[in-house]
């Protein structure tokens, strides 16, 4: 297999010979095709940012922050000994009792549920400090409810000190009631004794032992009664915000446009991902290694009226037509093939057509070969010039009058490109059989002369097997597509086809003028156009163009059908030849 030598196939830049930075921007311009996918991710983003921003707008939130400490006899000393567990602090704030006490306070018993809604409490790190912010739709509710909130904080951990003081006292109390009951007994007991014995001394020292013990639990009693039961300090109170919270509605929209674009062009990604055609000249190239020629402009109404070209599309062909005279591997043999991957044969039509044309004006003696033993219309489509010579392939071996390629060449007038000659396709009933007949390579060879050029038109690679019986002795192939219309699959095979037949892609011809069928090419035109035949000029060209629609559906009829069974045709002898002797 041989790879063409101006391509490269590796390195770092992979098919093509492209760099990093090259593929990057292709692969960028590919994805501005789907603009429509960019502009649907662009106003998701928007709707979303302006949903955000005017639902979020209608939400004040008022904070207040309390320091949290424990109960203490000395509230102004330095550090508690003591540390306040917080975690535990800031579930008791979002607890349904300091919801309950919250709703009492507020006059709604029960809505305790719906107050915790919008409450949310946190805990600053490294501090003893619990913030309350509530967030609600009008500014002095969410105050309100916030204070609320720190109200009912405060007052359930006083209440749970009190209680908890409450119980220790009476614990104590419990402890000393029965010592004051020894005493009681103690002292009414030395009233009867004598001052001095030994029974008097022994009762003395209980009630000494019993006082003492009275006045420790009195001691621990007053130290709990005198312990500051305030649960923590209100450092900041709520009020009502003077503005809703959140980033706003310019910034959600600046954020939702950001967030559009990465949508969209994320969606155009994928889509260019599980594209199977190609969207550019770069793909082109990396599908055929071979390089791009030329790319055909827009002429605005679909494919031109006329098969000679005019103005900006004539330059174009011209230069192609030039690259191609220079380039090295043409230059040696003068052959060139004109195909397309799949679908019509129009447009390759035309611009075999119009390289012959150029080739005549650069001074070559351009012969345009009709492959195309189908549906052959190109001799009926050209202005013939007056005269016409014997071919020089008449006196090949096997040549019969009235096969293909049969007749004289016919002079085609190009107007100010010159003349160049016309071997017109016909229809023959073995395709196959008249391409490799010694006459079609006796034609081919014309392009061994001195200052000729040879120009082949053929129909599409993958529909039929003609181009590729041409392949060998054409050598040089030159692809004609529509990038949006073609697939890289189809394109690689392409490659493989020609390649593996022996033949060399010279480069490709890129074209935006879509499948190129009869619809597509308008109303044929009635107006003398300068160096083309009118498309419908008279009832006989009616006709012709009728036979050809009937020619084209019936071989659509024979594609429809499966390549093992085949529908029988009635043929007349007189209009079909296989382009052999007969026995």
């Amino acid at each position: 297999m041989r790879e063409d030598p101006r391509i490269g196939t590796g390195g770092p830049g992979g098919a093509g010979g492209q760099d990093e930075p090259d593929l990057l921007r292709d692969q960028f311009r590919q994805l501005l095709r789907y603009r429509l996918l960019i502009v649907c991710g662009i106003l998701l983003g928007l709707a979303g940012g302006a949903w955000l921003g005017l639902s979020g707008n209608e939400a004040y939130i008022a904070t207040s922050e309390v320091t949290v400490r424990v109960p203490t006899a000395d509230p102004f000393a330095a550090s508690p000994v003591d540390r306040v567990a917080m975690g535990s602090e800031r579930r008791t704030a979002v607890s349904d009792i300091i919801a309950g006490r919250a709703a009492d306070a507020l006059g709604e018993p029960g809505a305790a549920g719906e107050l915790k809604r919008g409450l949310t409490v946190t805990n600053p790190p490294n501090t003893e400090v619990l913030r309350f912010a509530y967030s609600h739709g009008d500014p002095e509710t969410a105050a309100d409810r916030a204070n609320a909130f720190v109200a009912a904080y405060l007052a359930n951990r006083r209440a749970d000190a009190e209680e908890s003081i409450a119980h220790n006292v009476a614990s104590f109390e419990g402890q000393r009631q029965p010592l004051l009951d020894r005493r009681d007994q103690l002292e009414t007991e030395l009233d009867g004794l004598v001052e001095g014995s030994s029974t008097y001394d022994s009762a003395v020292a209980d009630l000494s032992h019993v006082t003492g013990q009275i006045s420790e639990i009195n001691a621990q009693i007053s130290s709990l009664q005198a312990l500051d039961t305030t649960g923590g300090r209100i450092i900041t109170e709520a009020t009502p915000p003077g503005s809703p919270a959140g980033p706003g509605l310019p910034l959600l929209l600046g954020l939702g446009y950001v967030v559009g674009i990465g949508l969209g062009l994320l969606a155009a990604w994928v889509r260019l991902v599980f594209d199977p055609t190609v969207r550019s000249p770069g793909d082109v190239t990396r599908a055929l290694r071979a390089p791009v020629l030329g790319v055909l402009p827009r002429t605005g109404r679909g494919h031109p009226d006329q098969l000679l070209a005019a103005g900006r599309l004539a330059e174009e062909y011209r230069s192609v037509a030039f690259r191609l005279a220079y380039d090295e591997a043409f230059a040696q043999r003068r052959r060139l093939l004109v195909v397309a991957p799949r679908g019509s044969i129009e447009t390759p039509l035309a611009a075999s057509v119009n390289l012959a044309a150029a080739f005549a004006e650069m001074g070559m003696d351009a012969l345009l070969v009709e492959a195309d033993l189908r549906t052959p219309t190109l001799a009926e489509q050209l202005r013939h010039t007056d005269g016409g010579r014997r071919p020089g392939w008449a006196g090949a071996p096997g040549y019969r009058e009235g096969t293909w390629p049969a007749g004289s060449k016919v002079p085609i007038d190009a107007g100010e490109s010159g003349i160049f000659d016309l071997v017109p396709g016909r229809r023959v009933r073995n395709v196959p059989r008249a391409l490799t007949a010694p006459a079609a390579t006796q034609l081919i060879s014309h392009a061994d002369a001195k200052g000729a050029v040879v120009v082949a038109l053929a129909p599409a690679v993958l529909s039929y097997a003609d181009a590729i019986a041409l392949v060998d002795r054409v050598d040089g192939v030159l692809v004609v597509c529509d990038p949006g219309q073609v697939r890289r699959d189809d394109l690689a095979r392409v490659r493989e086809l020609v390649v593996g037949a022996g033949g060399t892609l010279l480069g490709a011809v890129l074209h935006s003028w879509g499948g190129g069928q009869e619809a597509d090419r308008g109303e044929a035109n009635a107006t003398e156009v300068p160096g083309t035949r009118p498309r419908v000029a008279s009832v006989d060209s009616r006709e012709r163009e009728q036979e050809r629609r009937a020619a084209r559906a019936t071989q659509q009829d024979y594609r429809d059908v499966g390549s093992e069974t085949l529908g029988l045709r009635v043929l007349d002898p007189a209009d079909l030849d296989d382009g052999s002797p007969r026995p």
